[in-house]
């Protein structure tokens, strides 16, 4: 195959060719850029599906598309793109354009779904080893039916046998776990993260000793299983919630993301320890609390009224966790949401209205972060001012985002990609702890 400039690339068949599906984009616009020294083809329909998705204004799918739409227009920058044309990548992006179908294969005629699979088929028909990318699996079993190879789009994909779980439970001597609660520190042989949590236990003794990896020092510094005090009326009520009280309250940890199912505290715990830091702590100036605007099955649709009242069902799972921190707290400064809104201590934000913002010194609290993309949860993080503190929270397995799962979503490929970082810390929440009916639900449901 020729690019725009007359030079032949390499022989087409002896190049893997990926045809992208519209879902891969908006999963991940710069998504043609990770199939390097390969053809990348584009169907002409795929930016008739962009083109719709780009007019959803407050919606990150037509971020996504808009962000699409404008790599690939840079890329081309008035290039026959009908040819291809060269990518940063080492590959070549192509458009093609085929005028009429002659074959159907039992596919419904006009949908675009069914044109995009069609173009791939075409292009295996001239000769070309294809791949048809997306994030659909019944547009894959489809292909696969036609004969075509069909892949999930892989990048920021972390498998659930293989995700970061922040500590690590160790049987040892009894000698060091009395190392590590007397001397508050202990070497025990291994490889760790900075900031991964280790739960020592020997024979003799059903008590767990905490430990948290001191990179510098390669050796865990000692964490006690007990709090002095509660945290704003809220204590921990096992090993792994006290883990991420410790973690939420170190400012020298910036960034912490905690996953676990409903239930876990994830939420609770997090605005708990953003209240403390504020408040008491006085080492952030408030705590900004947002949620993704994705709902669970049908969308109720148009929402009334100002800002605050459209909101209100979409914040409704923050302000019952406020009013149990409130219920429990004895503080006096502490006694209603409106009180903490009007004294500019807590600001509960739709995510969609934080984005440009610059925010320092805060602690942020991203709940249900599992519904954003790998791209949206970058921009989130990336407004974090000077000694700004983040908290992700969210459950892989209750996504409601249709472009997502629960091994490629953003809180996922976050922790897998700040799990050496210094500056980070990641908890997984196993323990159901809001009643046994909810327990039970998590794990036969």
């Amino acid at each position: 195959m020729k690019t725009e400039n007359g030079k032949t690339l390499k022989d087409s068949k002896l190049i893997k060719t990926f045809v992208i599906d519209t879902n891969v984009l908006i999963h991940r616009p710069d998504a043609i850029f990770s199939f390097k020294n390969s053809r990348v083809v584009i169907p002409i329909e795929v930016f008739e599906e962009l083109d719709k998705l780009k007019m959803e204004h407050h919606s990150g799918r037509g971020k996504s598309a808009r962000h699409a739409c404008r790599l690939i227009d840079g890329l081309i920058n008035k290039r026959d793109v009908t040819k291809g044309v060269k990518m940063p990548s080492g590959g070549v992006l192509e458009i093609p354009i085929i005028a009429d179908f002659k074959e159907f294969h039992g596919l419904i005629k006009g949908k675009k779904d069914n044109l995009i699979l069609l173009t791939g088929l075409a292009l295996k028909e001239r000769g070309d080893t294809v791949f048809f990318v997306s994030k659909d699996i019944n547009a894959r079993i489809k292909a696969e039916a036609l004969g075509l190879r069909a892949v999930d789009y892989e990048k920021h994909k972390v498998s659930t046998n293989d995700q970061y779980q922040g500590f690590v439970e160790i049987e040892t001597s009894k000698a060091k776990c009395e190392e590590l609660e007397k001397m508050k520190s202990v070497e025990i042989d291994g490889s760790y993260f900075e900031n991964q949590y280790c739960f020592l236990t020997h024979k003799e003794s059903t008590t767990i000793y905490i430990g948290r990896y001191d990179g510098v020092a390669e050796c865990f510094r000692y964490v006690p299983s007990t709090m002095d005090e509660d945290v704003t009326g809220i204590s921990a009520l096992n090993t792994e919630q006290r883990i991420a009280f410790d973690a939420l309250l170190n400012p020298k940890i910036k960034l912490v993301t905690l996953v676990g199912a409903a239930g876990t505290g994830k939420t609770l715990i997090a605005i708990a320890s953003g209240l403390k830091m504020v408040i008491e702590s006085k080492e952030y100036s408030r705590v900004l609390v947002s949620r993704p605007v994705v709902p669970m099955g049908h969308d109720i649709g148009y929402l009334p009224g100002e800002k605050s009242q459209k909101m209100s069902p979409w914040m409704q799972p923050i302000f019952d966790n406020l009013e149990f921190i409130i219920e429990r707290s004895n503080k006096q400064n502490f006694k209603s949401i409106d009180q903490l809104t009007n004294n500019k201590i807590l600001e509960v934000e739709a995510l969609t209205y934080i984005r440009g913002r610059s925010l320092p010194k805060q602690y942020i609290i991203v709940d249900e972060a599992q519904n954003l993309t790998a791209h949206e949860v970058k921009t989130i993080v990336s407004r974090a001012g000077e000694d700004t503190k983040v908290i992700l929270t969210g459950d892989p397995n209750q996504i409601d985002n249709p472009y997502l799962d629960a091994e490629s979503n953003g809180l996922i490929s976050l922790v897998e990609a700040f799990k050496k970082e210094p500056i980070s810390a990641h908890v997984t929440l196993t323990k159901t702890e809001r009643s046994s009916l909810a327990e039970l639900a998590t794990k036969l449901l």
